[in-house]
């Protein structure tokens, strides 16, 4: 994997600072049992100077219990946000059941792309409306403040965007795109992921992540997406880290919630 590793290396396309260009860091999959992988993500992020970051957090892990019942948990999750990182809420379960007489392509983005997390893929508006309101209340009444909602593996229903809007968050993103839930608006935007499954995920996420970065430099928004298991792999931990400095160098880092307020505003 060494020459995948350096070829985030190539000249990028710009590197003019810019008080319109943005980037966000958003930690996926945040649960109890991901707490103490994501402390140690947070601080490596925070040495390369990422202060705030958009926490996706799971209201019931895989159904393995409630976020809200850990009670250190939940401190941590307020002292991060009392510091400027935002509370996102991710899915309800982040698990999707499967189901007879599925058809080939909803079998190879539901198990081959996702391994049957994308739980709101094709879920009907009531079942998402449910879920998402649920998360809300639970996540309010823990004191927590979330603006926004990201379905698992960004895979969105159109009922259940629909759902998300009138749950009250005020955006959604998909792989592609953020999307202001108030006024309809998208903005393009493709996030870097990275896939951990098999070695040659691996590789090949190294090397089309490098390519994206550069693609992506030229655009106002730039989004880096790590999950748990990013930082057992020890290429894509330290390519992670070299696009996090290198974009901090050339942009204002920012949550979802802030970023969707600055362009609200913005002439």
């Amino acid at each position: 994997m060494t020459d995948a590793a350096t070829a985030d290396f190539l000249p990028i396309l710009s590197a003019a600072a810019s008080p319109a260009r943005w980037l966000v860091v958003s930690l996926h999959d945040v649960a109890p049992h991901t707490q103490t992988r994501m402390e140690e993500i947070l601080r490596e992020l925070t040495a390369s100077g990422i202060k705030c970051t958009s926490l996706l957090v799971v209201p019931d892990y895989h159904r393995t219990g409630k976020a809200v019942e850990s009670t250190s948990f939940i401190s941590w999750l307020r002292g991060l946000e009392a510091e400027g990182h935002e509370i996102v809420i991710h899915g309800y379960f982040h698990q999707r059941s499967r189901r007879n007489g599925e058809g080939l392509s909803t079998k190879i983005v539901t198990r081959f792309y996702t391994r049957d997390e994308g739980e709101f893929f094709d879920i009907g508006y009531d079942d998402a409306l449910e879920r998402i309101t649920r998360a809300r209340d639970e996540f309010r009444a823990a004191h927590l403040a979330p603006l926004g909602f990201i379905a698992p593996a960004w895979l969105l229903s159109t009922g259940a965007q629909r759902a998300a809007n009138e749950a009250g968050m005020q955006y959604t993103a998909r792989i592609g795109s953020v999307i202001d839930l108030m006024t309809g608006e998208a903005e393009p935007a493709r996030s870097l992921v990275y896939s951990t499954r098999a070695p040659w995920r691996c590789s090949a996420s190294l090397v089309w992540n490098a390519a994206l970065a550069r693609a992506a430099d030229v655009r106002p928004l730039v989004r880096l997406s790590v999950h748990p298991g990013d930082f057992e792999v020890r290429e894509i931990r330290r390519q992670i880290v070299r696009l996090a400095r290198r974009f901090v160098g050339t942009r204002t880092v920012t949550t979802y919630r802030d970023w969707i307020a600055e362009r609200r505003i913005a002439p």
